[in-house]
């Protein structure tokens, strides 16, 4: 784990090194930056800290400290970092001093600690310090070389945390929580930070900094109802973090930011990319006679939103290395439970009220040429602008989805421009292996050659199906493959792919679990009969443009319906169609309409795995007795507003979790997106 946090700060810290040198050698004469004016950027960082507290009641007091450090861990995505974002203003005086203001708010991902000890009331209990969220507001002192910023800041600090009392064991006296109780209280603390750093520019617009911050944030008392006592504590965290900032300048009235947005920050072997997404889903009123754990609930409202940076450097000729931070915050419908066909793919298996980090990709692609016509490419999220001969080998390796490179479609592949419901977004059959969040360990090679391309890959596969955790040692995985044949019709371009893959896992069988109900009377259970067993699927999709602005898609796919889902959905089969026409048509280029329509269904063991009571990662009512196929329709309709893209959806489900006695349930939403 060492070895993977030193390599990706090699990769942040390195990376703006190189921008820095080419940018400057572009100029043979230096030039002093000016620095004066506003801006905005974002930040990764990894923190340490520490926790001292006390708790008292009438009689008693125990008192302690813990470390909030947690180690990477690359198989459960966890650690001690945090990815924030930043704004500022700054004045560079005749004398190269500037004197400015900067205000930050962080997401953490896990900076946290606990320690257990005997407790006031007696027996043991643990007591946790849990940072939900960070930020500081601080001036800023520096000097400007030729070109480069070393400055001193300090100011106001800022957190929210969680404290957290879990009864462990013990006879508890009178008035005080029994064990396995768990008593919580939410704190805002406020202090002071301070630190040095340097800043310098990277590209037009852009500059990269380095930074140590320091903050201490003072005692807290809070009152804790089920144990009766007080949790008085401190909090003190130091951190060091690498960011980018976009530099608008000293004069707002004459910058164009509001008509065409943030210019990536693009060089020959550095780029910076960006997105953030909202989407706010609203379930109508619907009929439900009767509801399990994993049941859809009418008349509720939930929304996602997720912020992301793409960094990519370019270490040798054809290759690319792209480290993509995110924050993610809200939950699906329900926590994403209730439908298998799940109406958002902006919605994870995990959800959260307050925003935290993660880091679902770090790769390395690698692209050799083989030969043919050279063609131009676009730079993207995580693609540097280029040229590429049409028959080619690409080599990508580390941390991405699955669907990254499998199983794509270009009308119906992205939630946060195109369709919403998973299975449009990928085809329902095809349980891709992934965590929660639908990323995962692998290596993949692609091999262009004329109309055809064939890919392969090999993907580490959840520990338990559908959970949190990769697993560390490669033992579950899966293995797929892809044809894709490009073609022309009538002159108008197309596409035809086929994905196959194998899971080798323990996964649950229905029959076995639905056999154990029968003998033991209780629900069918699939975790109590998992076993190391394979699990075989096909898929396909076809994309064709009818005319220019006219594209037509199809999706289909199957698997035996043996087997529980492995990590997407509970789809055996599925069959998907739809078109997105352009808004051209009716003289709004930039518009676009979507419309499909999708039937997933399940085996009949499938079935009546459900209707014996069982439960999957997604679905589950509770019992099955009318059982059907969920047929949902989806339609969509996007138009720019400045440089944002706004969307409205609807989407009309019947028999929700193949369950004819629920539903028909219709869903609207909203989203709103940019990039750059």
């Amino acid at each position: 784990m060492k070895r993977i946090c030193l390599t990706m700060a090699c990769l942040v810290l390195g990376a703006p090194a190189a921008a820095v040198e080419a940018y400057q050698a572009k100029s043979s004469k230096p030039k002093i930056v000016d620095w004066t004016g506003l801006y905005f950027g974002g930040h990764f960082a990894y923190a340490d800290g520490r926790s001292s507290w006390t708790a008292s009641d009438a009689v008693s007091t125990v008192s302690g400290s813990t470390s909030l450090f947690n180690s990477y861990d690359a198989f459960k995505g966890t650690g001690s970092y945090l990815f924030g974002l930043q704004a500022g203003y700054n004045v560079m005086l005749p004398s190269r001093f500037v004197l400015g203001f900067e205000t930050d708010v962080s997401a953490p991902n896990t900076l946290a600690g606990e320690r257990t000890t005997t407790s006031v009331s007696g027996g043991t209990a643990s007591y946790r310090d849990t940072v939900l969220g960070s930020g500081t507001a601080r001036g800023r002192l520096g000097y400007a070389f030729d070109h480069w910023l070393l400055y001193a800041t300090a100011g106001f600090a800022w957190s929210y945390d969680r404290l957290e009392r879990t009864k462990l064991g013990g006879t508890p006296l009178v008035g005080n929580a029994s064990a396995g109780t768990v008593d919580t209280a939410l704190t805002w603390r406020l202090g002071w930070a301070a630190g040095i750093g340097a800043e310098v520019p990277i590209a037009p617009h852009w500059t990269a900094k380095a930074e140590f911050l320091a903050s201490e944030l003072g005692d807290h008392s809070k009152g804790l109802a089920a144990s009766a006592e007080s949790l008085n504590s401190n909090l003190a965290v130091q951190r060091i973090q690498v960011g980018v900032n976009y530099q608008l300048g000293p004069d707002l009235a004459h910058t164009d930011i509001a008509a065409k947005g943030i210019s990536p920050a693009e060089m020959d072997d550095f780029a910076v990319h960006g997105q953030t997404t909202v989407v706010t889903q609203y379930a109508l009123p619907f009929r439900a006679p009767y509801s399990g754990q994993n049941s859809l609930s009418p008349n509720q409202v939930r929304e996602t939103f997720d912020a992301d940076l793409y960094v990519g450097f370019r270490p040798w000729d054809g290759a690319e290395i792209w480290i993509n931070p995110e924050i993610d915050q809200g939950f699906g419908l329900n926590g994403t439970f209730g439908v298998a066909g799940f109406p958002s793919a902006e919605a994870y298996k995990v959800g959260s009220t307050y925003p935290y980090a993660r880091i679902p990709r770090a790769f390395l692609r690698q692209t050799i040429d083989l030969g043919g016509e050279v063609q131009k490419v676009d730079s993207g999220l995580t693609q540097f602008a280029g040229s590429q001969t049409s028959d080619r080998l690409v080599l990508t390796v580390g941390k991405f989805s699955v669907v990254d490179i499998f199983d794509s479609n270009k009308y119906a592949h992205d939630p946060r421009g195109d369709f919403l419901n998973w299975t449009l977004v990928n085809t329902g059959a095809f349980d891709y292996a992934a965590d929660a969040w639908a990323f995962t360990y692998g290596a993949a090679a692609e091999w262009y050659t004329g109309p055809w391309t064939f890919r392969a890959g090999v993907f580490d596969g959840p520990v338990v199906p559908n959970s949190t955790d990769l697993d560390p040692h490669f033992g579950q995985f899966q293995i797929v493959g892809e044809v894709e044949r490009r073609y022309e019709l009538a002159g108008q371009p197309g596409k035809v792919a086929v994905t196959g893959y194998l899971t080798r896992a323990h996964i649950g069988n229905f029959q076995d679990a639905v056999n154990l109900a029968n003998l033991t009377g209780q629900p069918a259970d699939l975790s109590l009969v998992r076993s190391y067993t394979s699990k075989l699927g096909i898929a396909g999709n076809i994309e064709h443009q009818v005319v220019p602005g006219v594209g037509l898609f199809a999706r289909a796919g199957y698997t035996p319906g043996r087997s529980e889902a492995y990590a997407f959905t509970d789809a055996d089969a599925t069959l998907a169609g739809g078109a997105s026409i352009s808004g051209k048509f009716w003289n709004r280029p930039n518009d676009t309409l979507g419309i499909a329509g999708i039937r997933n269904m399940i085996s009949a063991v499938h079935q009546a795995y459900f209707a014996a009571g069982g439960y999957s990662a997604l679905i589950g009512d509770g019992q099955l007795p009318h059982p059907g196929a969920e047929k949902i329709m989806e339609i969509y309709y996007t138009l720019p507003i400045a440089r944002w893209t706004l969307g409205f959806d609807y989407q009309f489900i019947t028999n929700p979790a193949y369950n004819r006695d629920r539903g028909p349930v219709s869903i609207v939403a909203t989203r709103l997106h940019t990039q750059f």
